[in-house]
């Protein structure tokens, strides 16, 4: 098969070292891809939402299937381009990806197909914010309705802060995504996330993880897009994750279907795990970055089948995926300044090195040199992962590799994994 795989990051990095594996692969191209593919894969400088550009790619390599790693693309229509021309795709329309790229209409159609999640409201004006804040209590939970790399969510503790988070949204900050805010209660318990692979009709459980969203060490600092992961689990016990499936997975690809827009890809539904049971943080139209590093060292299977399977309605006749019974763990290495204002340009030694079996160091945000010397070029930089016999094995493992690499002003959490250890 011809595979055209679209994305530069950690997620796209960690997608193309597993495609790579897969006997039924007779070329795999990345675009635009970064210096960390070089050893998987053909690179080719095309933007992810340059539609015209991918779809003229994935002709030219005549694609068997292409592979949509960002949402970015999703929100563009590259999934509508490719169907039209009969190009099998993972990855849902747009419309259909409106279920990440538009929390407000997430919130609506929770509302119609009754999936449990927290109680909210739309606001494009302050005051109406304000008045909804009125009737909640602290905290309070300020997101931005559009895309906004994983930084357009506030969790605010007074209500000052929720003020301000809100006037920052509708003042700019991240542009039209933050024209419409949607504020929300806050739901006690611990976040996770549960994966699902969708053909439209079918879909079938592929994997959870438990991610570390703050900063700093103690789940302290900003909101990020991910600073580091592991999976499985323990969280997300057998009963919760079948609820999670039949109580929010299923009615969202059955509703999607319903009105006229069958999701197809990958369903990423980060959840609450409150004493009543998982309820619907949100929901993202991709693999979630860095929960994709970990999903991909544990999945035992080649993961092709499955990708062409979502893409062309046959997930019916897949058998539920195996999965290694090591535990995983992903290290985010950022560059200082992130996530407000990373720094680039950071010459980056020894991440390349041979850490092991065990150990792979997936690229985030870098770029070569033309001497060939490793650079930052964005704020989470590299993803500095393992697979040990148990969490304490696999951290240990990924904190000994994170040691070895030299990245002036790069920083890293000492703590991912905390709550399972």
């Amino acid at each position: 098969m011809n595979i055209l795989l679209v994305g530069s990051g950690g997620r796209e990095h960690a997608l193309a070292w597993k495609i790579a594996q897969s006997p039924l692969l007779k070329r795999l191209v990345a675009a635009p891809g970064n210096p960390g593919f070089a050893s998987l894969c053909e690179t080719r400088p095309v933007r992810v939402t340059d539609v015209d550009g991918l779809v003229t790619l994935a002709q030219e390599i005549a694609a068997d299937l292409v592979v949509v790693g960002p949402e970015s693309s999703l929100e563009v229509g590259l999934a509508d381009r490719l169907a039209a021309l009969g190009i099998p795709c993972f990855g849902p329309t747009a419309a259909a990806a409106q279920l990440e790229t538009s929390k407000a209409f997430t919130k609506d159609f929770c509302a119609r197909h009754s999936l449990p999640t927290a109680a909210y409201g739309v606001f494009e004006t302050a005051d109406d914010a304000g008045r909804f804040l009125d009737a909640q209590t602290a905290p309070y939970v300020i997101k931005a309705d559009g895309l906004a790399a994983g930084k357009g969510v506030v969790i605010a503790q007074t209500r000052e802060e929720a003020d301000a988070a809100i006037a920052d949204m509708l003042g700019g900050r991240f542009g039209t995504a933050g024209a419409r805010v949607v504020v929300e209660e806050f739901m006690h318990g611990e976040e996770a996330s549960f994966f699902a692979l969708c053909d439209g009709e079918t879909a079938i459980p592929f994997g959870f993880a438990q991610d570390h969203k703050r900063a700093y060490d103690g789940d302290q600092g900003p909101n990020t897009g991910g600073m580091g992961t592991y999976s499985p689990a323990p969280v997300l016990t057998p009963e919760l994750a079948r609820r999670a499936f039949d109580e929010c997975v299923l009615p969202a690809v059955k509703g999607m279907a319903a009105e006229g827009n069958p999701y197809r890809g990958v369903l990423y539904a980060g959840l609450m795990l409150t004493e009543t049971g998982p309820r619907l943080v949100e929901f993202n139209a991709r693999f979630g970055d860095p929960e994709c590093q970990v999903l991909m060292l544990r999945l035992a299977d080649d993961i092709v089948p499955y990708l062409l399977a979502a893409a062309t309605g046959t997930l019916s006749s897949k058998p539920a995926p195996k999965w290694r019974d090591e535990s995983a763990i992903c290290v985010v290495y950022a560059a200082e300044g992130y996530p407000d204002a990373p720094v680039s340009g950071a010459e980056i030694r020894g991440a390349e090195a041979d850490f092991g079996a065990e150990a792979v160091v997936f690229h985030a945000g870098t770029s070569r040199d033309v001497d060939g010397a490793l650079r930052a070029s964005g704020g989470r930089v590299l993803n500095v992962c393992a697979l040990g016999a148990t969490l304490h094995e696999a951290r240990d493992i990924a904190y000994a590799a994170l040691g070895a690499i030299d990245f002036p002003g790069g920083f890293y959490r000492n703590d991912i994994g905390w709550r399972a250890l």
